[in-house]
């Protein structure tokens, strides 16, 4: 009875369900460390295994489905499916094992692949978005706090906030990913009773051949207890950080082009593509929409989890099943699709330098207020006599800017009053918008540097290639 462990774990259920297989090399060294022979006993024959290596990709889909249909369990139609190719060593097959052995292990090895095919494709838009911050390190732009026009920052310096959150989202991923484990060989509720069966009472082989079938699965680890299934608490850490990602890629991308101020993809503003079915002049951000729509979709699918892991009473319940089947999958390819779509618009931003140059002028006169107090204190004014001055020209400009729509008049009324004569030819050089924006070129030139690029050496490999997207 001892062998039967090996080989229906080896052979039964995993090549049918997760197309992977440990095939004869593997099930030859755990015999061989359990100190077992295929000829010691007459249970387990090596036709039996043959002929399961022979038929590992010989998967009738259309009689599983069918069988499925008959049995109502999808593991069970596979392993029935599996023994019909392999009538020498159907009595094998799946021995000791159960649902949950196959389900869950796939699944883990699902998320972890998941993760590895999204930790590239976000790598590539921070990259270039990096590339774009890089660029435009000292470009000035109006700064914005409680959406209202606030001190200037630089156009690299507001990508660079954004990079930030995107490389949080790395981080986590990449930690999400680094902390699964495998479920391993743990039996019906987790207790490892049917392999300690198979195995006559040896405990050590039991927890041997749990490391071997982990490792060969490409993990570090298992989890050490377990019910039926892996903690669902583990499905809440996955799609946490995913939904983390949604609320970073929406946050700033819609505002960018509705507010026409920055950012527009080459490929929308560009190509001739109709932006309103009565208003022929709209030209829309459809892919940055499109980004915003599933994120919000992305956010949304990390409640399926929370609430499947606060009714998983004791061993299991079966009412997660269903609900794992798909906010799981639509997870990451939600995540997926953000993170092209996300990629082609950082391929083909643009920058708008005299719409920003038109924003400031109708703000910069305010926040240039202070300079030029400093600037009459410096040539002989009194402090107190020019905030006055100064108050009752602002005044007068907003209320031509708000009560009559008009451009803001502010430093021509400063030019026209006499008291600001000792001043006036160092306005110029008062309201140059490189002065207001402080350390903001030297940050993204450390921010890349230090934190950017680094973190982006491990997929220096996949930074190739351009997304090109139909519509």
């Amino acid at each position: 009875m001892k062998e039967f462990a090996v080989t229906a774990l080896d052979y039964a259920e995993l090549p049918c369900f997760c197309e992977m297989s440990y095939g004869s090399t593997l099930s030859k060294q755990l015999l061989s460390q359990f100190g077992l022979s295929l000829k010691e006993k007459k249970e387990i024959e090596n036709e039996q295994i043959k002929e399961m290596e022979a038929n590992l990709d010989n998967i009738d889909f259309k009689m599983a489905a069918e069988e499925e249909k008959k049995l109502r369990h999808d593991v069970m139609a596979h392993v029935h499916t599996f023994a019909h190719c392999c009538p020498k060593a159907a009595a094998i097959i799946h021995l000791g094992a159960t649902s949950c052995y196959v389900g869950d292990n796939t699944d883990l090895i699902v998320l972890r692949d998941g993760f590895n095919l999204l930790l590239p494709k976000l790598a590539r838009v921070i990259s270039r978005l990096a590339d774009f911050a890089e660029k435009h390190a000292d470009l000035p732009t109006l700064g914005f706090t409680h959406y209202q026009p606030a001190q200037l920052t630089t156009v690299g310096k507001r990508c660079c906030l954004w990079i930030q959150d995107l490389c949080m989202d790395l981080q986590n991923l990449e930690r999400a990913r680094d902390d699964l484990r495998f479920r391993g060989v743990k039996g019906t509720t987790g207790t490892q009773a049917s392999f300690l069966q198979l195995f006559e009472g040896d405990h050590s082989k039991v927890e041997e051949l749990d490391r071997l079938v982990t490792a060969k699965a490409g993990f570090k680890r298992a989890y050490m207890v377990t019910g039926q299934t892996y903690s669902r608490k583990v499905d809440i850490e996955v799609l946490s950080v995913l939904a983390s990602l949604g609320a970073s890629i929406h946050k700033d991308l819609h505002l960018f082009f509705l507010n026409a101020l920055l950012l527009c993809p080459v490929s929308i503003t560009l190509s001739p593509c109709t932006g309103s079915s009565a208003m022929p002049y709209k030209r829309n951000p459809m892919r940055s929409e499109r980004c915003c729509s599933l994120a919000r979709h992305l956010m949304t699918l990390v409640l399926d989890p929370l609430q499947t892991a606060s009714v998983q009473w004791f061993e299991r319940t079966l009412d997660d099943s269903a609900n794992r089947r798909v906010c799981l999958a639509e997870a990451f390819l939600t995540a997926d699709i953000i993170l092209s779509t996300l990629q082609n618009i950082s391929e083909g931003l643009v920058v708008y330098p005299k719409v920003i140059e038109r924003r400031i002028r109708q703000e910069l006169p305010f926040m240039a207020t202070e300079n030029i107090i400093m600037a009459m204190v410096k040539a002989g004014g009194n402090r107190q006599d020019c905030h006055e001055k100064i108050r009752v020209l602002s005044q007068q400009a907003a209320a031509v800017v708000k009560q009559e729509g008009g451009d803001n008049d502010f430093i021509d009324r400063v030019r026209a009053d006499p008291y600001f004569s000792p001043i006036h030819k160092q306005l110029e050089s008062l309201l140059d918008p490189s002065s207001f924006t402080g350390r903001a070129p030297q940050q993204v030139a450390k921010f890349l540097k230090e934190e950017v690029r680094p973190a982006l050496i491990p997929y220096q490999s996949k930074m190739g290639g351009k997304i090109e997207l139909a519509l």
